[in-house]
């Protein structure tokens, strides 16, 4: 009998361990950016430095995970400071009143191979909205030396930047209202 409970208590706790599985954004191998057409004839990419993010699943196929992303929007750059004042100012972003962009996945469904469909919910200033985007996932792979399985994400997709009440008072054909989103990221989760 007590070799039966032993065992039982090892399975549960084995359970209990392994029923949530956590993978943790690495912003040493990630990039979470955008791209917004100026004046109608050139591109513009912007990009946050400062981010941090998980994925939270119980199955090793990810078909349950729930992705959830949080952006300090003061760490946003287009790698010109005039610019980046701008953007950062009441007028677009408003850094100071809203400090971070939020996503929170509420579904995630396989279209074919490494290919998936991810919705959720993004929230920018006061705004929040579905958005869906194409994502590739491609591992999980091992990385022995650093004692960790690793996964890679590549999701793009598109939004109103008015819908967000991002720079309404430019016009449009000074920047474009669709906004192009490009999160690349690496997750971690120690063994």
């Amino acid at each position: 009998m007590k070799k039966i409970t032993l065992l039982l208590a090892i399975l549960l706790a084995n359970v209990c361990v392994f029923a949530q599985a956590v993978w943790t954004l690495d912003p040493g191998h990630s990039k979470i950016g955008f791209t917004v057409t100026h004046h109608m004839i050139s591109e513009v990419d912007g990009y946050f430095k400062k981010y941090d993010g998980k994925i939270t699943t119980t199955k090793d196929d990810f078909s349950d995970a729930v992705f959830e992303l949080t952006v300090q929007t003061a760490s946003l750059t287009t790698e010109n400071e005039m610019r980046d004042g701008h953007l950062k100012s009441a007028d677009i972003f408003d850094v100071e009143k809203y400090q971070t962009i939020q996503f929170k996945s509420t579904a995630f469904a396989q279209i074919a191979g490494n290919r998936y469909k991810i919705t959720g919910n993004l929230t920018i200033k006061d705004v929040t909205l579905p958005i869906s985007m194409d994502l590739w996932l491609v591992g999980p792979g091992n990385n022995e030396r650093a004692k960790r399985f690793e996964i890679g994400v590549k999701a793009l997709g598109k939004l109103s930047r008015l819908a967000y009440h991002v720079g309404e008072r430019l016009p449009l054909f000074s920047v474009s209202d669709d906004v192009e989103l490009r999160i690349l990221g690496e997750f971690d989760k120690s063994y």
